[in-house]
C-alpha cells in the first residue's frame, strides 16, 4: 500500500457532488460531477472517465481504486432500505422501542421518538435462552422458527436480523437459527446475526446495529456488485477497497457483508486528510472543517490522530439532540455533522427567523442557481448572490450558475417575509449557517474539554474555504490552512488511509487477579479474524496491530479505553493496566476510587497496513514576488457589513512564499478561498494556503 509510483484512484459520492481524484506519476487530477442519485455508480463512472482522459491514462493502468459513499446513510435517513424483520429471544420483542428506557428530552411534551427500523408487526420472538455464563437455560425451539419463517414469507421480507440474549459471547443459537431459516426463506432473503455484526454487550445497541445492517445490506450489496461489474467492463480490474467509518479501508466482499460500517465513510476520508496534514505540518491541535454540498463535518484532531468512538447515531429526528436517532455500534471517527452544506435549504420560520437545513436540495433539483428546477433558496444561492462564487467558473466552469435565479428565490422566500432587500437576504442566510456551524464546533469542543480557539483550522470540501474565515472569526481561531485540492478533500483522504479492520468482542475480566491466558487467547483470535480481512492488501509487508480494552470500575455503566501493549500479556500486566485506567479516569473525572475493583469489558484489535505517505514533493524556493490579481469582484464582507470590491487571484498562479492581504478571493477549479479583511494569506512550501489573523 505504499504510494511509490502506483496509480491510485479515489471516488467519494456525496449528497450533491461526486468527487474523483487520480494520483499518478507525482501528479494529481481531480473532477467534480453532480451525483446521480438514482444510479450512483453512473456519476462515479463519469468522474473516472473525466480524470482518466485528463491524465491520458487507460483504466487498466489503475493499481488501486478506493471508494466511499453516503448510500447506506441516505438509505437509513430516507427509509429506503429493504423490508426487514427481526427475530429475538422471547420477552425482548420491544427492545428496539424501549431503547435506553429514558427520554432524550425530558421537557418536550410533544417529543417525537425515533421510529424503530423494524416495525412491531415484523418483530418476532422464539423460545431460547443462554445465560451470561454460556449455560443453555432454554433450548432453541426450531419448530417455532419454522412457523416464523412462513410468516416472514407472507410478509414478503427481504432482510432478516437475528439477535438473541448474550449472543455476543455465545453465538450457537443464532448460528443454528440461520441454518434453520436460510433454506426455508430462500437465497433472496439476506440474514444478519448480531454475533457477527456487533459482538458486544448492550442488547439495544447490538440489536439496533444488526437491524440497520440488514436494512441496508441488499441495497449496498447490489450497488457494490454493479459498480464492480461496470468497472471491469471498462477495463478497470484493480483491487477495489471501501472506506469505512473508522478511517480504514476494507474489501468489497467485507463491505457488502457489513455495510453499516460505511455510514460515515465520506466524512472519515476528510478526517484522515486533516490528520495527515496535521502530521505533515507538525500541528498538535487541529479542527477539521469539511463542508460539502449537503452537510458540514467538524472533527477534533490531537497529535495527528482524529478522535475515535464505537457508538454513532444515524437518522436523528432532532438534528443536534443526542438520543434522537438510531444507535449503531461500529468503529467510527468521532465528529459532529450538521445539515449545513451548499445545498442546505433556507427558510423563514413561524417566528420570523431565518433557518438553514437540515434538508438539502441535493443534486436534483439542486440550488435555484443550477437552473435545474430548484425553487427554494440555498446556501449556494446566497454565496452566488454575495459574489463569493464566480457563476462562470463553478466546478471548473462545468456548471454555469444563474445569478438571477438565486437573487429571485432569496428575495421571494427570505427578503419579502422579513422586509429585506438588496444583498441582505443572502447575508442573513450565510450568517445563520456560519453561526450554526460555530455553535456545533463550540459544543463539540466543550464536551471534550477542549479550548476551540487554541486549534488550527484545516478547511476543505467545496464549501469550507468559502466560510472558513468567518467561522474562524466566530470561534477566535487565528490560523487556517486550505490544502491543495481542497474541493475534493475527502477523496484525497481516501488515498491516505491504510487498509485496516477492527474486530471487537466483549469479555469481562478483572484486573486483579488478571487472567492473561484468557485475554491472550481472545486477542489472538481477534487478530487472526482482522488479519484475514486485510490479507489481500499486505503483499508481503508486516501488518500493524492496535489493541485496546475498555475498562471500568465494577458496577459502572460506561468504560474508558486503555491501549494494550503490543505483545502477549502476563498476569503482572493487570496492575499496570489498572494504573493506566486510573490515570485516565483521574484526568477526566478528577478523582479515582482506590477501594473499587477494576474490570475490562470489551476488547478491540485493529490490524492495518502501513500508513500511505506520498513521496514528498520538492519544495520550491520561496518567492517574494507580489502576486498579480486576475480580476476584481464585488463581495459581501461581514466585518464591514457591506459589499466591497476585492481582488481575485487564481491559486495555480501563486508560488510558495507569495503573500496576500485580505480581503481577497483565491479561486481554483473546485472551490474558492475567501480571505477576510482581518486575515493575511500566504502560500507555504507545501502549496497550502496559510491564513493568519493580523495582530
Amino acid at each position: 500500500m505504499s504510494n511509490g509510483n502506483s496509480v491510485r484512484l479515489a471516488a467519494d459520492i456525496g449528497g450533491t457532488f461526486t468527487d474523483v481524484v487520480l494520483e499518478a506519476n507525482g501528479a494529481r487530477y481531480s473532477g467534480k460531477v453532480l451525483t446521480t442519485s438514482d444510479n450512483p455508480e453512473n456519476g462515479v463512472l463519469e468522474g473516472i472517465d473525466l480524470v482518466l482522459a485528463e491524465a491520458g491514462i487507460a483504466p487498466g493502468a489503475i493499481d488501486i481504486f478506493i471508494h466511499g459513499t453516503t448510500l447506506a446513510t441516505n438509505a437509513l435517513i430516507e427509509r429506503k432500505g429493504a423490508k426487514t424483520a427481526f427475530i429475538t429471544t422471547k420477552g425482548f420483542r420491544d427492545i428496539l422501542e424501549t431503547g435506553y428506557e429514558k427520554r432524550f428530552d425530558h421537557y418536550d411534551l410533544m417529543i417525537e421518538l425515533p421510529a424503530p427500523i423494524v416495525p412491531r408487526i415484523r418483530r418476532h420472538t422464539v423460545d431460547e435462552r443462554i445465560d451470561a455464563d454460556g449455560n443453555i437455560r432454554q433450548a432453541l425451539d426450531e419448530k417455532e422458527l419454522a412457523e416464523i419463517a412462513q410468516t416472514l414469507i407472507g410478509q414478503n421480507v427481504k432482510a432478516l436480523a437475528i439477535g438473541f440474549l448474550h449472543a455476543y459471547g455465545y453465538a450457537q443459537h443464532e448460528q443454528r437459527a440461520r441454518d434453520v431459516l436460510a433454506p426455508l426463506l430462500g437465497p433472496d432473503v439476506t440474514i444478519c446475526l448480531s454475533s457477527e455484526v456487533c459482538s458486544e454487550i448492550r442488547e439495544y445497541e447490538r440489536f439496533s446495529t444488526t437491524c440497520a445492517n440488514a436494512y441496508v445490506r441488499p441495497l449496498m450489496a447490489g450497488y457494490l456488485t454493479r459498480m464492480r461489474d461496470k468497472l471491469r467492463a471498462r477495463g478497470l480490474t484493480s483491487p477495489l477497497y471501501l472506506m469505512m467509518s473508522g478511517g480504514g479501508l476494507t474489501t468489497l466482499d467485507n463491505a457488502a457483508q457489513f455495510p453499516i460500517r460505511l455510514v460515515e465513510s465520506g466524512p472519515a476520508g476528510g478526517a484522515i486528510l486533516a490528520a495527515h496534514i496535521a502530521r505533515e505540518c507538525d500541528l498538535d491541535k487541529v479542527l477539521s472543517f469539511d463542508m460539502g454540498g449537503t452537510t458540514a463535518k467538524i472533527c477534533l484532531i490531537s497529535d495527528g490522530e482524529p478522535e475515535r468512538s464505537r457508538v454513532f447515531e444515524v437518522a436523528r429526528t432532532y438534528r443536534d439532540m443526542k438520543g434522537s436517532g438510531w444507535p449503531v455500534r461500529i468503529p467510527v471517527i468521532e465528529m459532529v455533522e450538521i445539515g449545513a452544506g451548499g445545498g442546505s435549504i433556507a427558510r423563514v420560520d413561524q417566528m420570523g427567523r431565518i433557518t438553514v437545513g437540515p434538508d438539502s436540495a441535493g443534486s436534483t433539483p439542486g440550488p435555484a442557481c443550477y437552473g435545474r428546477g430548484g425553487t427554494e433558496p440555498t446556501v449556494t444561492d446566497a454565496n452566488v448572490a454575495l459574489g463569493k462564487i464566480d457563476p462562470a467558473y463553478f466546478a471548473g466552469g462545468k456548471i454555469e450558475l444563474q445569478t438571477g435565479a438565486a437573487l429571485s428565490v432569496l428575495a421571494a422566500n427570505i427578503g419579502q417575509p422579513l422586509g429585506l432587500d438588496d444583498f441582505w437576504p443572502a447575508a442573513g442566510v450565510t450568517e445563520i449557517v456560519e453561526e450554526n456551524m460555530a455553535n456545533a464546533a463550540r459544543v463539540h469542543a466543550i464536551e471534550r474539554g477542549k479550548a476551540i480557539g487554541a486549534h488550527t483550522m484545516i478547511a476543505f470540501g467545496g464549501g469550507a474555504p468559502l466560510h472558513a474565515g468567518r467561522l474562524a472569526e466566530k470561534l477566535d481561531i487565528k490560523r487556517i490552512l486550505v490544502p491543495s485540492g481542497a474541493g475534493v478533500g475527502s477523496a484525497i483522504g481516501f488515498l491516505r488511509a491504510p487498509v485496516a479492520y477492527e474486530v471487537t468482542r466483549s469479555l469481562v475480566l478483572g484486573a486483579d487477579p488478571f487472567d492473561a491466558e484468557q485475554a491472550n487467547a481472545l486477542l489472538d483470535r481477534m487478530a487472526a479474524e482482522a488479519g484475514s480481512v486485510i490479507a489481500p492488501a499486505l503483499t508481503g509487508s508486516e501488518p500493524r496491530q492496535i489493541r485496546i480494552a475498555d475498562f471500568r470500575y465494577v458496577g459502572q455503566g460506561h468504560e474508558i479505553r486503555v491501549t494494550l501493549p503490543n505483545r502477549p500479556l502476563t498476569a503482572a500486566d493487570g496492575a499496570g493496566l489498572r494504573a493506566e485506567f486510573e490515570s485516565l479516569y483521574g484526568r477526566i473525572y478528577g478523582l479515582t476510587l482506590a477501594d473499587m475493583e477494576v474490570e475490562a469489558v470489551t476488547w478491540s484489535v485493529t490490524v492495518a497496513t502501513g500508513l500511505v505517505t506520498p513521496d514528498p514533493a520538492p519544495q520550491a524556493e520561496p518567492c517574494s514576488d507580489v502576486p498579480t490579481a486576475k480580476s476584481q469582484r464585488r463581495i459581501y464582507e461581514p466585518a464591514l457589513g457591506e459589499m466591497i470590491d476585492v481582488p481575485v487571484y487564481y491559486r495555480f498562479d501563486l508560488q510558495p512564499g507569495m503573500r496576500i492581504t485580505g480581503p481577497a478571493i483565491i479561486a481554483e477549479d473546485e472551490t474558492s478561498t475567501i480571505v477576510p479583511s482581518r486575515f493575511d494569506a500566504a502560500v507555504n512550501g507545501l502549496g497550502y494556503i496559510d491564513m493568519e489573523l493580523r495582530p
